[in-house]
């Protein structure tokens, strides 16, 4: 929650766009040139795709590739990004070692901060187990993935950030629990797929940020991949009163960019207190569950 005059900054909101292939380190320099076309404003909130390092080789490549926590060639690439250009960066998702499952990996989300110190992680809570209409039809994430349990939140000096994942946008009650924990940013690596992104994305994260009264920040990838996977791109920024700030238009590698001031939520919240209105709403919706017991 912003709670002071430093919290008041501008910031840089950059939502990156790519096609990411099977290998890490093409990956890492795909974002390299990226990280070059940035403004130059600091600072500068840097978010990543889902699977940004490694997409399209299947799950248990990925597997393969997991790493230990704060170990490993993707996660010293990531934080070595974020040092040389001075940004927050949040690693899309990198798939990070199970030790209760040897078959699966959690997809987690990483935050470092402009010294390259990883200082937060989100694991994946809502796993993308749907079928769809396109070139690869059934997606089990499941099978080779572990949930995660946590909310997740990250105080900067232009304030807090919540941590989300692709699917997880369809669960609105995260987002209401990552508000209650003080959320001003809403993060969201994704890989929509083409035909979900077509009919959802834009509604599903305006909406989001309508609700929560918070801005969105949603990275994407885009284009046809290696397996042969569709992904439907329109990186985003949304400012807390659904607006469309920026936004990739081409399903080449690019970037979504905007300058802002957190503290406009601020007015938002206090015309239209939702979060207030909740609590009241929420203790007798509470009751009325109890009674039908």
């Amino acid at each position: 929650m912003i709670q002071n005059q430093q919290n008041l900054k501008q910031v840089q909101m950059t939502a990156l766009q790519m096609t990411s292939s099977p290998q890490p380190s093409q990956n890492l320099q795909t974002i390299e040139t990226l990280l070059k076309q940035l403004p130059e404003h600091r600072p500068q909130l840097v978010v990543l795709p889902e699977a940004c390092l490694c997409f399209g080789a299947g799950d248990q490549r990925q597997r393969e590739l997991a790493e230990l926590p704060n170990e490993g060639p993707m996660q010293a690439g990531l934080a070595e990004l974020a040092r040389r250009y001075n940004v927050w960066l949040v690693g899309g998702t990198i798939p990070l070692i199970n030790h209760t499952d040897d078959n699966k990996f959690y997809a987690a989300s990483l935050v470092y901060n402009p010294q390259g110190e990883c200082v937060a992680r989100y694991n994946k809570i809502h796993l993308f187990d749907v079928d769809v209409a396109d070139n690869t039809r059934s997606y089990r994430e499941s099978s080779w993935t572990e949930a995660g349990t946590e909310v997740v939140t990250v105080a900067t000096e232009f304030g807090t950030l919540g941590l989300a994942v692709c699917y997880d946008v369809r669960f609105p009650e995260l987002f209401r629990a990552l508000r209650s924990a003080g959320a001003d940013i809403l993060l969201l690596p994704s890989a929509f797929t083409q035909v979900t992104g077509a009919a959802h994305w834009h509604v599903l994260t305006r909406a989001r940020a309508i609700e929560q009264q918070c801005f969105m920040v949603a990275a994407a990838q885009a284009g046809e991949h290696e397996n042969g996977r569709q992904t439907f791109g329109h990186a985003l920024v949304i400012d807390a009163w659904g607006r469309i700030l920026a936004e990739t238009d081409q399903t080449k590698p690019s970037l979504a960019t905007a300058l802002v001031s957190v503290s406009d939520i601020h007015k938002i919240r206090q015309d239209i207190p939702v979060a207030d209105h909740f609590k009241r709403s929420n203790k007798v919706l509470h009751a009325s569950t109890e009674r039908t017991r």
